[in-house]
């Protein structure tokens, strides 16, 4: 079991079941876009668990797999210790490939941990993935999550400060392009500008934005929602001027957003949900557009705050004004596209 002292609300199965919903439009093709698995003192969320929750009533046909530091290898160099998570999420995609289980191709696509601060010399790391991956591997992703003030915190790992800054980790960046390879960030608000000298610079690399791109509501910033949001709109709105970069639609279970529902005596309605999400959801999708924003699940970090159902519910009460091709956009297409995914929904998916 890894060690690992996470930032994460604790998972309540009690809980989260005093809430349950049918499920709306449950014929709805949907690819999770961002998902974790790992076995942890906190808790084990394998294939089974995850199974569990993508077979909760919304039809997943496909999702994609993200760096978190789980089943790194024990043994051998430090730099390719990161082979292992790959090697990991590719024997789950090869459950999902099998068909015994049902539609579902889980970790269809997967985002990598090579540590990019190695510049030219992650060359290697990358084409061991590569072969690790089933020709699964679709991109990668490093700590950037980094903030002065001690209470804003969501990572198990405190990056530099100025990592996107350093020239051997943009070296690595440029590198991905080589290998066709996308870059996943996760990062607050305050960080939004410098990604945006970094995508600038590496324009034929597409950089995934994840989790709305962070508003903070913690710490300095609660109770200053309105300042957040008009400092986060303003550095989002120069970064979709850029057209390599991408946006993913949640991750807004996480304590840092500042939202309160895991308090309450009973997990939040998708209505809820919806409702506090619309300010982001509106602003992501009036700047970059539904092709190149996609929904994500972001469990089981997520699962503190919320159900799976639940979760997917409340998208589509945001997506619920939008038409045919841009519900499709963001539930599916923009991830297949962004992800090289085979998922076609009629061919290859178990239909």
């Amino acid at each position: 079991m890894q060690i690992v002292h996470a930032p994460h609300l604790p998972v309540k199965e009690d809980w989260l079941a005093l809430r349950q919903e049918p499920i709306l439009d449950p014929d709805l093709p949907i690819v999770d876009a961002h998902h974790h698995l790992w076995d942890r003192q906190s808790g084990r969320y394998l294939f089974h668990e995850f199974r569990d929750d993508t077979a909760s009533g919304h039809r997943i046909v496909s999702t994609v797999y993200v760096q978190c530091r789980s089943m790194l290898r024990a043994d051998g160099p430090r730099e390719m210790q990161a082979v292992g998570e790959v090697e990991f999420a590719n024997g789950i995609a090869a459950m999902g490939a099998s068909g015994a289980y049902g539609e579902t191709r889980w970790c269809e696509g997967i985002v990598g941990g090579a540590d990019l601060t190695l510049g030219d010399a992650v060359d290697p790391v990358i084409e061991q993935m590569l072969e690790r991956s089933g020709g699964r591997l679709r991109g990668m992703r490093n700590p950037l999550a980094w903030h002065a003030d001690a209470a804003v915190q969501s990572t198990i790992v405190t990056p530099p400060p100025d990592l996107m800054q350093q020239t051997g980790f943009r070296r690595g960046v440029q590198r991905l392009a080589k290998y066709g390879l996308s870059l996943d960030v996760w990062l607050y608000h305050t960080q939004l500008d410098a990604l945006y000298e970094l995508a600038k610079a590496t324009p034929d690399v597409t950089v995934v934005i994840d989790h709305f791109g962070g508003p903070i509501g913690v710490g300095p910033y609660a109770g200053d929602g309105a300042a957040v949001l008009s400092a986060w709109q303003s550095s989002l709105r120069r970064l979709a001027t850029l057209s390599n970069t991408r946006l993913k639609l949640g991750g807004a279970g996480m304590p840092v957003f500042g939202h309160p529902f895991a308090a309450a005596t009973t997990p939040p309605s998708s209505e809820a949900l919806a409702r506090a999400w619309r300010p982001y959801f509106e602003t992501c999708l009036s700047l970059f557009g539904a092709s190149r924003c996609m929904f994500q699940s972001n469990f089981p970090v997520d699962k503190g705050m919320f159900s799976y159902h639940v979760l997917w519910n409340a998208f589509k009460r945001l997506a619920a004004q939008a038409s045919a091709s841009e519900r499709a956009a963001l539930f599916s297409s923009t991830a297949i596209d962004t992800y090289r995914l085979g998922a076609t929904f009629g061919q290859g998916n178990g239909k």
